[in-house]
């Protein structure tokens, strides 16, 4: 299992030490989001002399609109590679068809050129009785 992690990292001022199983450098980087979700917030002039409480709110609404965002883009990125990956099963079964399609024809054509030579053989012997017979009456 691996090892659990702390990082220490400043938000909105204060200290925070955050734990989990992530890199530090990850860590850091949520404190960087939170930071500038604070930022955003206190650029706003309507927004700079609300009370702490509200600001918090209107933060944390807007960290769930990132995240409800997030998510839907993930959905439907999810749902792109699942309409990806059937196609792509369609194609390869397609081709598997198409496949033994061809090979079906390369038989049949095989099939029908040895039948070719061996009917081109028959009307050779044919046509070489045929002039046998005619030279057979003529000279009598």
């Amino acid at each position: 299992m691996t090892a659990k992690k702390s990082a220490e990292v400043i938000i909105d001022g204060q200290v925070y030490t955050l734990s989990g199983y992530e890199e530090e450098g990850y860590l850091q980087q949520v404190g960087t989001y939170i930071n500038n979700k604070i930022n955003e917030i206190n650029n706003i002039d309507e927004f700079s002399r609300l009370p702490i409480d509200k600001k918090h709110t209107l933060i944390e609404l807007n960290i769930a609109d990132d995240y409800f965002k997030a998510k839907e883009t993930v959905a439907k990125y999810e749902s792109e590679v699942e309409q990806s990956e059937k196609e792509i099963y369609d194609l390869k079964h397609d081709l598997i068809a198409n496949q033994i399609k061809i090979e079906d024809l390369e038989t049949k054509i095989r099939d029908l050129e040895n039948k070719n030579q061996e009917l081109e053989l028959h009307k050779s012997k044919l046509e070489a009785s045929l002039e046998d017979a005619l030279l057979g009456g003529i000279q009598k």
